[in-house]
């Protein structure tokens, strides 16, 4: 009988995977490797999906603009980190407001350069111009940075960053420290507009456990997070979150029915 031996997967999988007791009713002995890909991988989901597994685990990055593969996992990468720079390719982290070339451990826009970046959108040359500086540098529009080993960290995107107060908040970041507490089963959270601050972090919320209140779910994020970084929006209690059929949470939707209430 085949059996399977890897698969791939994307974050709020594998937090189902992690939080479901159906996984003891299987024999999953025969799995190997699992992948994980699309959006950042929280250390905990990683860690937790590692073990109860009982295989490796690694996560991807790539674009389609760098056709696609930019990232090549280590063996000693943590299950957080997308590895390392691929052979023949450049990367480099920017300020995502100056444009600044940044450090090691310093959060910004991942910008590669390589053979495999594309020469061009077909018939763009505007969105092209706007990807790709003058220098050749691919703007991925992802929000990471490097360590002292040169192992890559993914945080966001660009766009998914909420601006409270001047200071960029990451949804993903909110996010893995939600869902790491134990009555909350999913979240995603959002920015939502605010005429003082410009935008507040809300969150959606799928409890695990009915006892689960907002107000334990405030002070558990003021216990782990700087106080920027609180859900200034609120938290909205939600039976399930819409995802594509990949499993990427569906924030535009959220969004969408925000702005029509």
């Amino acid at each position: 009988m085949l059996q399977v031996t890897s698969f791939m997967s994307v974050p709020p999988m594998l937090m189902k995977i992690v939080k479901s007791s159906l996984i003891s009713k299987y024999d999953l002995s025969s799995l190997r490797n699992v992948g994980c890909g699309a959006a950042p991988l929280p250390m905990d989901v990683g860690e937790s999906a590692k073990k109860k597994l009982n295989c490796n685990l690694s996560q991807g990055w790539g674009l389609t603009e760098a056709v696609p593969v930019v990232m090549t996992h280590a063996s000693y990468s943590p299950v957080n980190s997308v590895g390392i720079v691929c052979a023949n390719t450049q990367l480099k982290v920017i300020d995502v407001i100056t444009g600044k070339e940044l450090g090691q451990n310093e959060h910004g826009e991942l910008c590669v350069k390589g053979p495999q970046v594309m020469k061009g959108y077909f018939k763009n040359p505007s969105s092209t111009a706007d990807t790709i500086d003058a220098d050749g540098w691919l703007h991925t529009g992802d929000v990471g940075y490097y360590d002292d080993n040169e192992l890559i960290y993914i945080i966001d995107r660009i766009k998914e960053l909420i601006k409270y107060k001047g200071f960029q908040v990451a949804p993903a970041e909110l996010e893995a420290t939600l869902v790491a507490h134990p009555k909350i089963f999913e979240a995603v959270v959002i920015g939502v507009p605010d005429q003082e601050a410009g935008e507040l972090a809300k969150a959606f919320v799928v409890p695990k456990d009915p006892s689960l209140t907002k107000e334990e779910i405030h002070e558990y994020v003021a216990g782990k997070l700087t106080k920027y970084k609180h859900l200034h929006g609120g938290i909205e209690f939600r039976d399930n979150i819409e995802k594509t059929p990949s499993g990427k949470l569906l924030r535009r939707k959220l969004r969408q029915s925000i702005a029509k209430n």
